[in-house]
């Protein structure tokens, strides 16, 4: 390169060009302008205070290698000649080329490193994609003509940057996101997370405001709330570590089933950062957070934090909890440092238990093959996937969780997912409000499937038999639909020739029975009885006055175990449909008595039934 400023061509030639001489180190070049000033070619030495061996960091202070000087150095040849250096620069990616030798000072310093493959090749580098031909290039061009050797074994090239439209961010355009005011308004971790896990790095990303939001309020909120309400309750109780810790074995099925899952999501995201795979490592971290550990284990248990003794039962689920924090701390630190340190050092701030200073000092977590149980994560994902089904039907048909309904109907295939329906059904039906499940054969002829097959997928496998695939998967009957589920594809010929259909290019869809509603995903079908009778609607209104009297209780400023008092004022027909859900009622807010009286202090409407309220504190 013709510049200026950059590393000098270490070549000395005489002006016919027929001697040259390439200086291999500084020691060298003091040692070769040493001989030039015998020789009367120059009077001084500019690396004069330079001392050959001396590694340290003043005595390279010492020198500098730019061109103002370097171009005043003449050397004198074998002959006698002196000898000017070549007037350009190296590439400055031929510097960059060097970094895995010159960051250890080799071969004057640190041999073993490299020589010994101790810290070379490199693992892993990343670099923009434009670099193929820079810096990628000049690392094994290098490494290849000095060590016969490839310079790292992995190499990951970012994609770019683009706005939510795909389009390059440009001031011009007006699309361009500042990102230190983004970290200002989100923070670094929010910011970070988001990008690794949106798109894998290699890809180029859709940056998306509402994406980032989404990941600030889902994430990051989920998991404050989640430790909020564990630190809420364990400092309501006093709970500081201190008890020897319970066995996993002795613990109950739910908190067996969030430790199984706690480990095989450390399985996963080791797996995923070893291939050196981001995205596919903290994604399932997102999951458990939002998914596994708040919305299914968090809210099925939050009655053994808030009710009963301080006994076995509860301190189990405040170790599970609190290890499941800890760890999900760990996992997460390398994506969010700041907020993972946080976390980690809020959740040792209060135990007895003793962390390190900081999570960056622990230990990345190590799973446990031990404590992960495929058949108990089956049992329990297989509930949660049956709720998320039924909840999707109220959802659609605006029927609310809090009204109960008759009864649902699950197909089973076989014998044992006959098992593991009965073993979920009373967390099934506490879920989704259901009073009774009813598990039923696949050719009882209650449901009607049919399948649909997907042209965008299909297509291109099948080719010419299109047509062909379409009328055979839409002329199936029940039991050829059910033997395609459960083997996943099938097989028949046309024109000759087999041609196979995997389940994932088709839709199995299940047509509405008269007065259910149905619902089909995952390989799951449920059929919602929603008629209504009295008891049902009678037990609805009782689950709604809760509902008010809880958000009554918080806006009243009550704490959690305080207790109370409640007085209604309200129709005949109010009171007689509350009858029987008194002392249920009761229990759920925290009241020792009810009673009607002519007036009270909060007007409330309860599904329609104007009443009034007055809650009064113990």
């Amino acid at each position: 390169r013709s510049r200026f400023w950059g590393i000098p061509l270490p070549i000395w030639s005489t002006e016919e060009g027929d001697e040259r001489l390439c200086i291999g180190s500084v020691a060298q070049l003091h040692e070769e302008i040493q001989k030039s000033i015998e020789a009367g070619h120059m009077s001084s030495n500019p690396l004069g205070s330079f001392e050959p061996g001396n590694m340290s960091k003043e005595n390279y202070d010492k020198v500098d290698l730019h061109r103002h000087i370097m171009d005043g150095v003449v050397l004198v040849s074998p002959s006698g000649k002196p000898m000017h250096r070549e007037s350009d620069l190296i590439d400055v990616w031929f510097d960059s080329g060097s970094m895995p030798y010159a960051q250890w000072h080799y071969p004057f310093e640190n041999k073993e490193k490299i020589e010994n493959k101790g810290a070379y090749p490199a693992h892993f580098i990343a670099e923009g994609v434009d670099q193929t031909r820079g810096w990628f290039f000049t690392l094994h061009a290098i490494a290849s003509m000095v060590f016969d050797s490839v310079a790292y074994k992995t190499v990951i090239s970012n994609g770019l940057v683009l706005d939510k439209n795909g389009q390059k961010m440009s001031k011009r355009l007006g699309n361009a996101v500042d990102p230190f005011t983004t970290m200002d308004q989100y923070g670094a971790d929010a910011l970070r997370w988001y990008m690794l896990t949106n798109a894998s790095p290699w890809d180029n990303l859709r940056f998306d405001m509402d994406g980032l939001e989404e990941v600030r309020r889902k994430f990051f909120g989920t998991l404050h709330n989640t430790y909020a309400f564990f630190a809420l309750y364990a400092n309501v109780d006093g709970f500081k570590f201190e008890e020897a810790e319970i066995p996993v074995s002795d613990r109950p099925e739910m908190d067996q089933w969030i430790l199984s899952e706690l480990h095989s999501l450390v399985a996963e995201v080791e797996a995923g950062m070893e291939a050196f795979e981001p995205t596919r490592a903290f994604r399932p971290v997102q999951e458990f957070t939002t998914e596994k550990l708040s919305n299914w284990y968090v809210r099925l248990g939050r009655r053994r934090f808030w009710k009963g003794e301080y006994g076995q039962d509860k301190i189990s689920a405040y170790q599970t909890l609190w290890t499941c924090l800890e760890t999900l701390s760990r996992l997460m630190a390398p994506l969010a440092p700041f907020y993972a340190d946080q976390l980690y050092q809020d959740l040792y701030a209060g135990i007895s238990k003793e962390g390190l200073s900081s999570v960056h000092l622990t230990s990345f977590p190590e799973a446990d093959a031990s404590l992960i149980k495929p058949e108990l994560e089956k049992k329990i994902n297989t509930a949660r996937k049956l709720t998320s089904l039924v909840l999707s039907i109220r959802k659609k048909e605006n029927l609310k969780v809090r009204q109960p309904l008759s009864r649902v109907l699950v197909p089973a295939l076989n014998d044992s997912d006959a098992a593991l329906l009965e073993s979920i059904r009373e967390i099934l039906l506490a879920e989704v409000n259901v009073k009774a499940l009813e598990v039923i054969a696949p050719d009882a002829g209650v449901f009607v499937k049919k399948v649909k097959p997907n042209f965008k997928a299909l297509g291109p496998k099948v080719g010419r038999h299109m047509k062909a695939a379409k009328a055979f998967v839409e002329g199936m009957d029940s039991a050829a639909i059910d033997a395609f589920e459960a083997a996943g594809s099938v097989t028949f010929e046309d024109q000759g020739l087999p041609v196979t259909i995997s389940i994932e290019d088709c839709e199995v869809v299940t047509e509405d029975i008269p007065g259910m509603l149905v619902a089909t995903g995952d390989g799951l079908t449920v059929a919602l009885d929603a008629e209504l009778n009295d008891a049902l609607r009678s037990e609805g209104l009782a689950r709604e006055l809760v509902n008010r009297l809880q958000n009554l209780r918080k806006s009243s400023g009550l704490e959690v175990v305080d207790r109370i008092d409640i007085e209604i004022a309200a129709s005949d027909d109010f009171s007689t449909a509350l009858e029987a859900f008194e002392e249920y009622v009761n229990t759920e807010v925290l009241a020792d008595s009810l009673s009607y009286v002519s007036s009270a202090e909060h007007s409330l409407d309860v599904e329609g039934h104007e009443i009034s309220v007055s809650i009064i504190k113990k």
